[in-house]
């Protein structure tokens, strides 16, 4: 075949430079704030709409059903992937966070900022909602459901958490966490496990979720069932990716990061 006179890049070098860059500029520190606040933005209006549906259901009269109640965060967490997916990552769950870095996704050194930056979003969200509307609906605040035994929803709190996190590093492995797949499937599961876990644990997943309301409410009774069920979970996880997968992918370590600064996302630097 005749030469088309145009020097095509070899795609495998193409993907070696995207590598090297995505490395480089995550490593950079004059864009850490940006990812910071990211997680920090996204973790409050995911904890603002999860723990919100319980105090607005509450206020409401039982016009914010339980079904719009478990939805809702699920499509919060969809747009926050498509608005913020590339600047940090859209971890907004310490577990998740923790995830990514047993996955070898993420490095170890930036978890402690994570989770630091989604525990500022999750306690000002839970702020807000006290400020604005007191106590009602108890903040919003994960219970076992009536019956329920504190180990019950703890192992349930375990097993959805391995769930939600197979479907984020799944999609992760394929770069889809930061696109269409990824917000949708993850938005989805969401949905779908507060669709039948709710009434039994509130379907947290989530430490920062389940934390900040207890912490503005100042009861902290059943709040180890939410810190150790989704950390169970994620260790649950990560070990299942391992067996589905084997080893981390560098299309995983883009979508934990992000791609700000490669992508034009940070805008010019000065």
């Amino acid at each position: 075949m005749e030469s088309t006179g145009h020097d095509w890049p070899d795609p495998a070098e193409q993907h070696l430079v995207g590598q090297r860059r995505s490395a480089r500029d995550f490593s950079d520190p004059s864009l850490e704030w940006r990812r910071l606040f990211a997680e920090t933005w996204g973790t409050f209006l995911l904890v603002l709409v999860a723990a919100g549906g319980g105090v607005v259901g509450e206020l409401s009269g039982g016009r914010v059903t339980l079904a719009m109640m478990v939805v809702a965060p699920g499509i919060m967490v969809m747009a926050i992937i498509y608005f913020m997916g590339s600047v940090s990552g859209a971890h907004l769950n310490p577990a998740v966070t923790l995830a990514f870095a047993m996955r070898r996704n993420f490095p170890w050194k930036r978890v402690p900022g994570y989770v630091a930056a989604q525990a500022v979003g999750g306690i000002a969200a839970a702020l807000f909602l006290r400020t604005m509307f007191g106590t009602v609906g108890a903040l919003g605040a994960t219970l076992p459901g009536p019956g329920v035994t504190s180990g019950q929803a703890m192992a349930l709190e375990a097993v959805l958490t391995a769930g939600l996190v197979n479907t984020i590093l799944g999609t992760a492995s394929g770069a889809r966490n930061i696109g269409t797949n990824g917000a949708i499937a993850v938005g989805g599961y969401v949905a779908l496990a507060g669709l039948w876990a709710a009434p039994v644990t509130g379907a947290s997943m989530n430490p920062v979720r389940s934390l900040a309301p207890d912490l503005l409410r100042g009861d902290f009774h059943t709040s180890w069932i939410y810190v150790v069920g989704p950390l169970v979970g994620a260790v649950l996880g990560v070990a299942f990716e391992w067996i589905l997968r084997g080893k981390p992918t560098a299309a995983g370590r883009i979508a934990a990061e992000g791609t700000l600064g490669i992508d034009g996302a940070a805008g010019p630097k000065v």
